[in-house]
């Protein structure tokens, strides 16, 4: 009995000419040339599947095989050093990421987002019947995040929040240094030691102020900035606000340029 079989298409085009495609096929076959079986699937993912143009990094997954293989310490040094040799006889825009084949199948299981992300945009290089298999899967709607990958994600939202008031006070303390820095080189071009934090502001009065060399309002910020960064470690600020940081960084760059134009004044004067 004969009949005619039609192949599905795939969900995505390929566009053979690319050179972030071309540059992913030639690692793909050098890894398996050097490897062979120890790569159970290499796949082309990120912008590089998904934009029109690829500017950046050639991006691709290897999974290697921890379930038939065994990796051993040694594998895994030539393994790493094998990768970056490749990479340098192609091009360093190849960035790569490696995963073992049972953890890559449990972030799949439970549907967490990034490799569901891989799944639906990746283009497998190497495949021994794994990654394509999972795509289908994931294109009848068959891989669904389980509960424990939901509550892991949503998790993880407070403590983002809760970082990035952090980075926003670190950022403050080095707007504060940039501050003493700057106050310190000043000083020291007047043959004045420089003084602790503390003292700053009193020594910027005494020795640029009543000479005229500074206008009052910066010891003012000099003080600001000290009092602020004393309030963070102790604790007693832990929060500054956006709009807040915005203007501590108008006046902390507004001080070292005024700062930077004297110091340089006072070495061609020299």
């Amino acid at each position: 009995m004969k009949f005619d079989i039609e192949k599905k298409k795939r969900p995505y085009e390929i566009n053979i000419t690319d050179e972030a495609f071309r540059l992913a096929r030639i690692f793909a076959k050098k890894i398996y040339d050097e490897l062979g079986k120890f790569i159970y699937s290499a796949v082309l993912f990120g912008s590089t599947t998904t934009e029109a143009e690829h500017k950046y990094d050639v991006d691709i997954l290897i999974i290697i095989d921890d379930v038939h293989i065994q990796l051993t310490p040694e594998f895994l040094e030539s393994y790493k050093i094998i990768v970056e040799k490749i990479i340098a006889s192609i091009d360093i825009r190849i960035h790569i990421q490696t995963m073992k084949l049972g953890s890559f199948w449990e972030f799949i299981r439970a549907g967490d987002p990034v490799a569901i992300n891989i799944l639906r945009s990746g283009i497998a290089l190497i495949d021994y019947g794994f990654f394509e298999p999972l795509q289908h899967l994931l294109r009848q709607g068959r891989i669904r995040p389980s509960l424990e990958s939901i509550y892991n994600y949503y998790t993880m939202a407070p403590k983002s929040l809760e970082n990035s008031k952090r980075h926003i006070l670190a950022a403050f303390i080095d707007l504060y240094w940039a501050v003493i820095d700057a106050s310190h080189a000043a000083l020291m071009c007047l043959n004045i030691t420089p003084p602790s934090p503390d003292h700053v502001g009193d020594m910027l009065r005494d020795h640029m102020v009543k000479k005229r060399l500074l206008k009052a309002k910066y010891v003012k910020y000099v003080n600001e900035f000290y009092y602020i960064s004393k309030k963070i470690s102790h604790r007693e600020i832990a929060y500054i606000s956006g709009k807040d940081y915005d203007e501590y960084l108008k006046k902390a760059t507004e001080l070292v340029n005024v700062l930077k134009k004297f110091i340089e004044k006072k070495e061609n004067m020299v």
